[in-house]
């Protein structure tokens, strides 16, 4: 599928899939992945106002394309285990109606990805838990079951026809089970801001990917405590550049939302704006390359009421509003910022060429 042109046309408000389902799927009593992440997310999206959204079905991801990603040895154990409440990891608990949620989430991320490629819509968000990005080819892992971007990508190239899949990954934690879905491949560039000796402790700078993928994975890694204009630098002056020259023709989000301020477990500090002018970010790329093909998958976010907030914010951002300008760093911050970003473009110049202008 080539790219074409610039610009999009939203066609019936922002498609959205959920499902209640998904809320089965209840760890151990005082989890931070519970249930009332999933019902904040979908209460929020209810109040918005008609026309806004369109919500669509979704079904059970199949074994055949959860194997897309998965191995087909991983993906036939999961789906023969019994209603008995079991420990995956030290983090990953699951219980009865887990692995049916856990296949309604990659559902619903393959069914928003398989209707904005189809078109008319060309936005959509999948509103799911347990979350992916962690859940590596042969095993679950920091809560997360199947891998729903991963898989919703794997699916765009082989079922779709889309030549160039761009994963971008925001969530407080690094994609490493996204990462390792993809490292050897050219075909899927996977870019990721995500907190620095943070779970789960992949996602160093120098992870540019192997072989034939050499330079498609890119890594950010921030200090805690970074904000908004650190973070916007980042997307502006390096990963925009990237995207850019990718050209991608269609575009996915791991949207988690614990790089917020007031996530109780992540550290950094954006805001709702930052948010939104993210989303706003991934949104032009889309439409520079993708005919506006842009969907958000969420993982992360243990703030109920933030979740709702900046899941809101980005779904109005896709439907056309207009988002908030990035702060600018303060000037005490600001060389440190610049040579972040100077480094971090220094280790990707052998892959791909960066304007003249900003940080070199």
């Amino acid at each position: 599928m080539a790219s074409v042109q610039t610009g999009a046309t939203i066609v019936s408000g922002v498609l959205v899939a959920s499902d209640e389902r998904m809320g089965a799927h209840d760890p151990t009593p005082g989890h931070p992945e519970s249930p009332r992440r999933l019902h904040a997310m979908q209460e929020a999206v209810a109040t918005l106002p008609a026309g806004r959204v369109t919500p669509i079905a979704c079904e059970p991801a199949a074994a055949d394309t959860l194997s897309l990603v998965h191995e087909r040895s991983y993906v036939d154990w999961m789906l023969a285990l019994d209603d008995t409440r079991r420990q995956l990891d030290p983090d990953t608990a699951i219980g009865p109606g887990s692995v049916p949620a856990a296949r309604l989430a990659a559902g619903a991320a393959l069914a928003v990805t398989r209707r904005i490629v189809e078109g008319p819509a060309r936005r959509g968000v999948a509103i799911v838990r347990p979350p992916g990005h962690h859940a590596e080819p042969d095993r679950a892992m920091g809560f997360c079951l199947f891998n729903n971007v991963a898989v919703a990508a794997a699916a765009a190239r082989a079922e779709l026809r889309c030549e160039r899949v761009l994963i971008i990954d925001w969530d407080v934690h690094h994609g490493n089970g996204t990462q390792h879905a993809f490292e050897t491949r050219a075909d899927v560039l996977f870019c990721s801001t995500h907190r620095t000796n943070f779970y789960p402790g992949t996602g160093d700078a120098s992870e540019t990917g192997h072989g034939p993928g050499r330079g498609y994975t890119v890594n950010a890694p921030l200090p805690l405590g970074a904000d908004d204009a650190l973070i916007g630098a980042v997307y502006r002056e390096l990963i925009t550049p990237i995207a850019d020259a990718y050209r991608p023709d269609l575009v996915l989000v791991s949207a988690g939302f614990d790089a917020h301020a007031d996530d109780p477990l992540g550290g950094l500090r954006m805001t709702d704006d930052g948010f939104a002018s993210l989303c706003g970010l991934v949104r032009d790329i889309a439409d520079r390359h993708a005919d506006g093909r842009v969907a958000l998958v969420t993982e992360g976010g243990y703030d109920p009421a933030t979740l709702a907030r900046c899941v809101t914010r980005c779904i109005d951002v896709l439907a056309g509003g207009e988002p908030p300008p990035w702060p600018e760093p303060d000037d005490d911050a600001a060389p440190a910022i610049a040579e972040y970003v100077r480094r971090l473009r220094r280790i990707h110049a052998t892959t791909w060429v960066f304007p003249s202008h900003g940080p070199s």
